[in-house]
């Protein structure tokens, strides 16, 4: 099992502890992986707004640097994989779009995109590559004592057609994965919308509400904590969850216990044998403590 390496910004800025985690899993479970080299920012759908010919020729340069490799393309941040994903396939259906891209990227580039590359989160890879029982084989620490709250975020699952292995509506695969590693799914409405990232520069005070809602709704259902496959929804949720908090004490008279944002790597990697230290933990707002001192009770 070997794939291109596509870790975006964020993995790579705004929060280390992701890619830190993600090369000792993949290390551990025997999944090989190269870092795609100088690898730019899929867009996150913004630089699409602007110029959607600048996002698809971005975007057309790391696929095509993928093809040179001979690798599908392995990325750890759900929207890299909605956007990045969403892209290689629109390029692979419309041949005018394809033709005018490769116009461009080959003069910048000298590179030409073929469209023979697969985008797959490491979610995806390890439900349908690597497998569930050869994962459950892998553990060496089952998650038993954890209730974690799956959070999908928007990308990695809509629209569909640029994502298309799970069922947006109500997916599974984030849920197989946490029984794989002995750990609880925690099952509530808030799993699948949105987490607000996307509206902050906009309208901070309902991204707050939205932040708030997510989190206490999993508090309310029992989890000890949330995992995501995505890193912007893991900002969102870790760094803002105090202020969202607070809202919600000040709105409805009420305060929700703290809840750990876990990269989906570091729930891997918990229940592989790393410590919390190794997975970069200590890097988050909301601490994760509490996830340590239930896993050490006997």
């Amino acid at each position: 099992m070997k794939y291109a390496y596509y870790p975006g910004c964020a993995a790579k800025g705004a929060t280390p502890e992701l890619h830190q985690a993600t090369l000792k899993v993949t290390e551990r479970l025997g999944i090989e992986i190269v870092e795609i080299d100088n690898f730019n920012c899929c867009g996150a759908g913004v630089i699409t707004e602007a110029d959607p010919d600048l996002a698809y020729l971005l975007n057309a340069k790391t696929l095509a640097t993928a093809e040179a490799m001979g690798l599908d393309i392995m990325t750890v941040c759900g929207t890299c994989q909605g956007t990045l994903g969403g892209m290689n396939k629109a390029l692979q259906k419309d041949e005018v779009l394809r033709n005018r891209i490769n116009t461009s990227l080959k003069e910048a580039t000298g590179l030409t995109y073929n469209g023979t590359v697969s985008v797959k989160h490491l979610q995806w890879i390890l439900v349908k590559d690597y497998g569930l029982e050869a994962l459950e084989r892998a553990v060496v620490r089952p998650l038993r004592k954890l209730a974690i709250a799956p959070f999908y975020g928007c990308y990695i699952l809509r629209p569909a057609s640029a994502t298309g292995f799970d069922n947006w509506e109500n997916p599974q695969s984030l849920e197989k994965l946490i029984k794989a590693l002995g750990a609880e799914p925690v099952a509530y409405d808030g799993r699948t919308k949105c987490c607000g990232f996307p509206v902050f520069l906009e309208k901070e005070e309902i991204a707050l509400e939205m932040v708030g809602s997510r989190v206490s709704e999993a508090s309310i259902k029992g989890a000890n904590a949330m995992v995501t496959p995505c890193p912007l929804c893991h900002m969102s949720l870790d760094i803002y969850q105090e202020r969202a908090e607070k809202k919600i004490e000040r709105e409805q008279d009420r305060v929700e216990t703290s809840m750990p944002i876990l990269h989906l790597p570091q729930l891997l990697g918990l229940a592989l044998g790393f410590t919390s230290k190794e997975l970069g933990m200590k890097r988050h707002f909301v601490s994760t403590a509490s996830i340590d001192d239930i896993l050490s009770v006997e």
